[in-house]
């Protein structure tokens, strides 16, 4: 009879270890299923840019933080503008979480004769799920050379 009950204690014991060791592991699991999972986010200070006055034939360049306010690596598909007298890049490709990178942008005024008011668009496609395209405007006032 007591070689029953220590059977059974021990059935009992091991039980609850199992128990406990499941609990832990599932725990665990869920912890690093946490940390692996998770979206990057792009963020820039601003949308917009306006250069004022412009002499055409001038060229003008900016700078524009562009962050990852996510919590995966920000990779930076591809950088387009809307125009030939426009060109923009963004440094790093790849914007570690809580990262920040620079778009550069370049507004060349003598590519073509347009005078008065001009708006250029920049597209920056990246592996944000949410703002997969975002688009920055640049804009100014070409003014006739002197």
């Amino acid at each position: 009879m007591r070689r029953r009950m220590m059977i059974q204690e021990r059935k009992a014991l091991a039980k609850r270890r199992f128990s406990g060791e499941l609990l832990a592991l599932s725990i665990l699991v869920l912890l690093l299923g946490g940390c692996a999972g998770g979206k990057p986010d792009i963020a820039v200070v601003t949308k917009r840019h306006d250069f004022g006055q412009v002499k055409q034939g001038d060229v003008v360049t900016t700078e524009i933080a562009v962050r990852n306010t996510g919590n995966k690596e920000l990779k930076i598909e591809s950088v387009a503008t809307s125009c030939g007298c426009t060109s923009a890049q963004v440094k790093p490709k790849i914007i570690p979480s809580g990262g920040e990178g620079k778009l550069v942008i370049r507004y060349d005024s003598g590519s073509h004769p347009d005078k008065g008011p001009i708006e250029r668009h920049i597209y920056i496609a990246s592996n944000d799920p949410e703002k997969a395209e975002l688009d920055i405007i640049i804009t100014a006032e070409v003014q006739p050379p002197a």
